[in-house]
């Protein structure tokens, strides 16, 4: 009798355990009141706001999911994802970038969407050629295009009017923008002309392709830093310190190009359209600065980058995922982005509503840079070759080597990264 009172409670011990375990399960499914929890994964906080507003109009009208974001510092997100991919623990959706896309697709930790692209009629015609190239990897999509950016030529209308100087147009050369810079410059007053920044998507990768050169071939096995085009779109920053109409790279370790803009230490800069709230809300420039498109060199081009909303491929909820980033796709949330202002959406239909948002400055520049936009160069491994061109770049622009030097010593490296992906 004893021993049928111990097996007894011992069965109920263990059907507790089991009802406890079944609970926990669910909870780590985030199904556990009935509903499905999406976790999503995104890194900038002045985007988190509109992000929410987007769940919240999802969920509205899908009473069974909830939406948890999850922001990261930029700093630390790529780190974490890596950690997340690891443990097989990755968000549901997150946002991806173009250095990292060709990684985790080459990986298989991403969701292919050409079936689901293809069933859904999405068109994929409303979103810029560049992002559908630059989220395609061995003939696959991996990325719903979420927004788009590229740079242009930002100046300060107060200080060019101080020093009598014609505001930039659409039809400036390089050579112009030199000589307007030269009487813009002030030591005196320690104003410089423009800022030559040690960037690439805000510097070279915009002036290498207008040169007539490239950053990495089509078929993302050579480096194009030896080219002549890559000294002669590379040289032309380093001219700009030469005369002193920039700040030199120490200068701009104290403090950057961008808030010598914001400071009113530079009269133009190049800058990209992430920038838009940037200098919107700063209440020393708001009222008295504009952009126009990049001057010419020798052809048009402009990098274009933006991020994609992607799928783990270990989600457990692919399905829904797949329902949400769809929506995240659509008119009616990029509208939302739209009115924003925070960021160019990348749906083409509602570029006006984006435009219209500051129509005190000329956005239209970045829209007409698309006519002629180049896609962001990426590999398999992109961090390797970007911490090489980091190191090398600054070398440069402090002048502790020639740009030929630099660039021949970028391109060994590069390649020899790019041989070891083959």
């Amino acid at each position: 009798m004893k021993i049928k009172r111990s097996l007894s409670i011992l069965l109920v011990v263990m059907m507790l355990v089991a009802i406890v375990a079944g609970c926990t399960k669910k909870d780590s499914d985030g199904s556990a009141d009935g509903k499905t929890t999406l976790t999503f994964g995104l890194w900038d906080k002045y985007q988190e706001p509109i992000m929410r507003e987007l769940a919240d109009m999802y969920e509205a009208k899908n009473e069974n999911i909830k939406i948890d974001i999850q922001l990261t510092p930029y700093g630390q997100y790529w780190t974490k994802l890596e950690t997340a991919a690891t443990g097989e623990v990755l968000p549901d959706i997150f946002w991806i970038n173009g250095p990292n896309i060709v990684k985790y697709a080459a990986n298989d930790m991403l969701v292919p969407l050409d079936e689901l692209v293809e069933s859904n009629n999405i068109d994929l015609s409303v979103y810029p050629e560049g992002l559908i190239d630059l989220y395609t990897v061995d003939g696959k999509l991996y990325g719903i295009p979420k927004d788009w950016d590229l740079t242009a030529l930002w100046y300060n209308k107060k200080l060019f009017d101080e020093k009598g100087v014609e505001y930039p147009n659409e039809n400036w050369t390089w050579d112009d923008m030199v000589e307007a810079a030269r009487k813009l410059t002030d030591k005196e007053k320690g104003i410089y002309g423009i800022a030559a920044r040690p960037d690439t998507q805000e510097g070279i990768y915009d002036t290498i392709p207008q040169a007539g050169g490239y950053i990495i071939s089509e078929d993302r096995k050579t480096s194009g830093y030896d080219t002549k085009e890559a000294l002669e779109g590379t040289k032309i920053w380093i001219d700009l310190l030469e005369e002193g109409l920039s700040p030199t790279l120490e200068e701009q370790a104290d403090t950057n190009a961008i808030e010598l803009f914001k400071g009113e230490k530079v009269a133009m800069v190049y800058a990209a359209s992430w920038n838009v709230p940037v200098f919107m809300q700063n209440e020393v420039i708001k009222d008295h600065i504009d952009l126009t498109i990049m001057p010419l060199i020798k052809e048009r081009a402009a990098t274009i980058h933006g991020l994609s909303n992607a799928i783990a491929a270990n989600s457990k909820h692919k399905d829904e995922a797949w329902d949400f980033v769809k929506f995240l796709g659509s008119k009616e949330a990029n509208e939302v982005w739209a009115k924003s202002g925070v960021v160019i959406p990348a749906h083409k239909e509602v570029l006006d509503i984006w435009e219209a948002a500051h129509p005190e400055i000329n956005l239209k520049a970045f829209v007409d840079e698309l006519d002629y936009a180049v896609m962001y160069p990426v590999s398999l491994n992109t961090s390797k070759w970007n911490d090489v061109e980091n190191e090398y770049i600054k070398q440069i622009w402090n002048r502790g080597i020639t740009v030929e030097e630099g660039l021949k010593k970028i391109s060994e490296l590069m390649n020899e990264a790019l041989t070891k992906e083959q």
